[in-house]
């Protein structure tokens, strides 16, 4: 992850988190994809975000990435609907990660508030429960 307004967004940066999470997964699904057909059955299981569904300032790269990711998983769910082939993305929204707690003071940063605010406002506001939610949920959600 990197937080920045898009004209600050190093260029390098930018591709790499493209690469890391859409071109990523696509390439591992070109790659696994003939075995899955020759034995009629495989599940392709993305991760996506909560920015696979909406949006948030100062993360253009990530944003960008994860929408891409969700139309990525729905073109190729449409190319193996002829074999017992699933595609799907899950889009959690934030995990307390040290992903997450890097975001927390870059997200202070630039939006000129404190970390307990970021979390309250920016990261926990829209969320239902209030709370992070935990690597297990995923995992059992997988």
């Amino acid at each position: 992850q990197f937080v920045s307004r898009l004209e600050d967004f190093p260029a390098d940066r930018w591709k790499l988190l493209i690469d890391v999470m859409l071109v990523g997964p696509a390439m591992l699904s070109r790659a696994l994809l003939p075995a899955m057909r020759e034995q009629g059955f495989g599940r392709i299981i993305n991760i996506g975000s909560i920015h696979s569904l909406v949006a948030s300032p100062y993360k253009s790269a990530y944003v960008a990435a994860k929408h891409g990711l969700i139309g990525f998983s729905k073109t190729l769910a449409l190319e193996t609907g002829d074999t017992d082939i699933t595609v799907n993305t899950i889009c959690p929204s934030y995990v307390k990660t040290p992903l997450v707690e890097k975001q927390i003071a870059a997200q202070a940063k630039e939006n000129g508030i404190s970390e307990e605010e970021v979390i309250n406002k920016i990261m926990l506001e829209p969320m239902p429960k209030k709370q992070f939610i935990d690597i297990s949920e995923i995992a059992g959600t997988v």
